[in-house]
């Protein structure tokens, strides 16, 4: 039976923030939502805006509906729009994906799993508060940590590095392919694929 997926990529609205490795989130659901052929528009129920842009698509033909949603607020307080779009579709914390920068894994990398802690991730410490649970799936995207003493918080709101660049496309297509496989075969399978070794 047909289920609803809501995936949320997170970030920060605005030209300023697009290319930075904050929002490589809201890239991958740029990719999802461009393999469909498909554009975002502003959410509203009943006349009120949601605080997301969405996509209503489908995993494949017949096959399981995805919303894909790009919060318009700022990452500190993802938490409002993803529960209203949570509420809206019926979709419960379970069949709830995050796609996130994560700071703690190695840039090319992508791991996924589900619960756990926020790791100091703003946008997910939110999420969990407002979903009263962390326990949803996350698809993680490896930004690695700064060099030196450099802010984290600088870091993750600065873009991409010359030398990252050429490889942040197939990042993102991969990390797309992640919630693909997520949705479509499980967490395990996900996972046996993205975190074995890159050949």
């Amino acid at each position: 039976m047909a289920q609803t997926w809501l995936v949320v990529g997170l970030g920060n609205p605005g030209p300023r923030y697009a290319t930075t490795r904050h929002n490589v989130g809201q890239m991958v659901l740029d990719e999802l939502a461009g393999r469909r052929g498909e554009t975002f528009r502003e959410h509203s129920v009943r006349g009120q805006a949601t605080g997301a842009r969405v996509v209503e698509t489908w995993l494949r033909p017949g096959g399981d509906k995805i919303v894909l949603a790009k919060p318009i607020t700022f990452m500190n307080v993802s938490g409002p729009p993803v529960g209203a779009l949570a509420r809206f579709y019926s979709v419960p914390a379970e069949r709830i994906v995050l796609v996130h920068d994560e700071l703690d894994i190695p840039f090319d990398t992508i791991k996924l799993k589900t619960g756990g802690g926020h790791g100091g991730h703003n946008g997910i410490r939110d999420v969990a508060r407002v979903l009263a649970t962390p326990d949803f799936p996350r698809v993680r995207v490896g930004i690695g940590r700064p060099p030196g003493r450099q802010d984290p918080a600088d870091w993750v709101l600065a873009p991409f590095g010359t030398a990252e660049l050429p490889t942040l496309p197939i990042l993102v297509s991969d990390a797309a392919d992640a919630v693909e496989q997520l949705i479509g075969e499980g967490l395990v399978a996900a996972q046996q694929k993205h975190h074995a070794p890159r050949a």
